[in-house]
C-alpha cells in the first residue's frame, strides 16, 4: 500500500469538515499527533494523541449547525497551510477567519497549528503608551 500524500491528507481532512462526514478522518491521524486549537485565546487548548485529536475533529465535523469552508490549501512537502472561514451561526458577524499549519508525516497528520482573528479590539503598536 503507498502511503497518501501531504496534497492527499489535506484534501480528505478538508472534506470531513466541508461534508460533515467525520468517518473520513479515520486513519488520518497519527498516533503521536498534537493539535493545538485557536480557543480559548492566546494559547489554545492542546491536544495529543491519534483518539483525543480524532473525537476533537470529529466532534467538529459532525456539528450541522456550522460550515467550514476551506479558501485555500498550500502545500510544501510535509507542510500545509489552509486559510478557512468558520462560520457558527446566520448573524453577519458570526463566523471567523484563520488558518491551519499542518505537518504531515508517513501519510498522517502529525501536527496542526490553529489560529484565527481575534473577537474584540487588540491595540496595535502604534496605539500603546511606548509610541
Amino acid at each position: 500500500m503507498s502511503v497518501r500524500s501531504t496534497v492527499e491528507v489535506m484534501d480528505r481532512f478538508n472534506r470531513a469538515f466541508v461534508e460533515h462526514e467525520a468517518g473520513l478522518l479515520v486513519d488520518l491521524i497519527a498516533e503521536d499527533c498534537v493539535m493545538e486549537s485557536v480557543q480559548p485565546a492566546p494559547t489554545g487548548e492542546v491536544v495529543r494523541g491519534r483518539e483525543a485529536c480524532e473525537a476533537w475533529w470529529a466532534a467538529l465535523a459532525d456539528d450541522r449547525s456550522t460550515q467550514f469552508t476551506p479558501e485555500e490549501t498550500i502545500v510544501a512537502g510535509d507542510r500545509a497551510t489552509i486559510v478557512w472561514t468558520y462560520r457558527f451561526g446566520d448573524g453577519p458577524d458570526e463566523w471567523v477567519r484563520g488558518v491551519n499549519v499542518m505537518r504531515v508525516a508517513d501519510g498522517r497528520i502529525v501536527e496542526a497549528l490553529g489560529f484565527s482573528k481575534t473577537a474584540g479590539e487588540v491595540p496595535l503598536a502604534s496605539e500603546s503608551d511606548g509610541a
